[in-house]
């Protein structure tokens, strides 16, 4: 598989160790965080046509990667 982009270390180069605090001290970041790592995997397969969909649904899974994104940012701001 090639490389996936948006990975969370990628979209938040300078907070890799907030990231990992966060996720060991805070159940809700780890399973939002979980989620986006999952929902991120699965719109990468569905554009390299390894799971094929079509353009609404991987645009509404975009958009839910999204909101879990502005979430992460929102801990990461706390920090």
């Amino acid at each position: 598989m090639s490389h996936v982009a948006h990975e969370l270390h990628e979209e938040f180069p300078d907070q890799a160790e907030a990231i990992h605090s966060l996720k060991a001290s805070n159940a809700h970041f780890a399973r939002i965080a979980e989620e986006y790592h999952t929902l991120n995997r699965t719109i990468h397969r569905m554009e390299t046509n390894v799971e094929p969909a079509d353009d609404a649904t991987i645009e509404g899974l975009k958009k839910k990667r999204l909101s879990l994104k502005d979430e992460i940012a929102g801990f990461l701001a706390t920090v």
